[in-house]
């Protein structure tokens, strides 16, 4: 992938990775990888990471800012901002789908705009950042990127 198309990314959520290979490997599908002729690492580990630093973020924030909301509301509300619509629409607005590595298949069945490949991938790149840099600045991008436009969280 161009370093200008990372570049425009990195602008894009106010980070810049000092480990590119984290950034590559959250953006790269495992279609592509496996056409590559040396394998290369692709989203699904990163994307594991990501989920729980998203659902630990969403829960930190709800318990902080909704000190009367029972267990269940809370877990409620948390599911709202990590299922796969939520996620792959905040995708969309970022472009992410512009910046993945699919496979020929993969790009054929219009996989850049697939949504579980779209929350997926902001999965692994909250996960990448999350492992490039540490718990305060993926918090912080995830409260201003991801959390910000939604008024319940």
């Amino acid at each position: 992938m161009k370093e200008r198309k990372l570049e425009r990314l990195e602008k894009k959520i106010n980070y810049k990775f000092n480990n590119k290979k984290l950034l590559k490997n959250a953006l790269t599908h495992k279609t592509y990888a496996f056409e590559d002729e040396t394998p290369l690492e692709y989203n699904e580990r990163l994307e594991f990471l990501g989920d729980s630093v998203l659902g630990f973020v969403a829960a930190e924030q709800l318990y902080q800012s909704n000190k009367y909301f029972s267990e269940g509301e809370l877990t409620r509300r948390r599911a709202l901002f990590i299922n796969n619509k939520f996620l792959a629409d905040v995708a969309k607005e970022m472009d992410l789908g512009k910046f993945l590595l699919l496979g020929r298949g993969e790009e054929i069945q219009k996989g850049n705009i697939n949504p579980t490949n779209l929350a997926n991938a902001l999965e692994a790149l909250i996960g990448a950042i999350y492992l490039d840099s540490d718990i305060n600045k993926v918090k912080e991008i995830i409260l201003n990127h991801i959390f910000a436009k939604n008024s319940q969280l």
